[in-house]
């Protein structure tokens, strides 16, 4: 059963937003602008700065853990060639990043967050696999009814079939469609989220208009558009009526917002 207290809270503010009112504000990987993405100092800073809350990247290692990084291998954050799915958690919890901080597990990312932050769970899943699919759903998915915080939650994935995997057998925890411009014509532009019933849209920055963003919310989807830190593109954002903006400075981009 999934606990209703203060994170209940949190979740109501995606259900209450009103015309006018500012974006929400979530950290790309945590305040990654001013620490190592997806490391607990990275989150931390991103609470500190006043974030609404955060975006962080899971993914299975090889001993069955959810842990929190963004690449299948280490070569960009560690210098190493090794793939986060071929090795174990003791392992990969010892490896120094370059600027800092190590893999945090899922667990470790909400206690580094609070009680009140939002987090949106982006599942790594590249291509179409049923089982690998299923085993990093089901470990998301008993870490937080573990944790009794999926009121605050909201799980997304660029993969069509991850995110309707979720929506059939999570159902008490809302979803994400994640798109980009590379993406294929009928994910770019949503075609396929009627199929999918997701909660949310969330299009690349680049991807959006104001008749597009209208009709989006027309349709009944929250809007969280990424990855925005440039102050013109953040008014843009505003004045089109998204819900959320993804930014690495989430300090920085408040006040851009608030300034717009």
């Amino acid at each position: 059963m999934l606990g209703f207290g203060r994170g209940w809270y949190a979740f109501r503010v995606w259900q209450s937003r009103r015309p006018g009112d500012l974006p929400l504000v979530l950290g790309h990987r945590g305040a990654s602008a001013r620490a190592t993405e997806n490391t607990l100092p990275a989150f931390r800073e991103a609470r500190a700065a006043g974030a609404d809350g955060v975006e962080l990247d899971v993914m299975l290692c090889a001993s069955g853990e959810v842990v929190v990084f963004h690449d299948d291998d280490l070569r960009r954050l560690a210098g190493r060639p090794e793939r986060i799915a071929a090795m174990p958690y003791r392992t990969l919890r010892e490896l120094p990043l370059d600027g800092g901080g190590r893999i945090p597990l899922l667990e470790e990312v909400f206690d580094a967050c609070g009680p009140d932050l939002l987090v949106n769970v982006e599942l790594k899943v590249n291509e179409i696999d049923p089982r690998g699919t299923s085993a990093l759903v089901e470990a998301v998915a008993a870490v937080v009814r573990r944790l009794g915080v999926g009121p605050r939650v909201l799980v997304s994935s660029f993969n069509p079939w991850a995110v309707w995997v979720w929506t059939r057998h999570v159902r008490e925890v809302r979803a994400g469609l994640l798109f980009e411009r590379a993406s294929l014509l009928p994910l770019r532009r949503a075609w396929l989220a009627p199929v999918i019933s997701p909660f949310a849209l969330h299009p690349e920055f680049v991807l959006c208009d104001p008749a597009r963003v209208a009709a989006w919310k027309r349709r009944g989807y929250l809007v969280s558009v990424w990855t925005v830190d440039d102050p013109a593109a953040l008014a843009a954002c505003r004045r089109m009526g998204v819900d959320a903006v993804i930014t690495n400075d989430p300090a920085r981009s408040r006040a851009a917002l608030s300034a717009a």
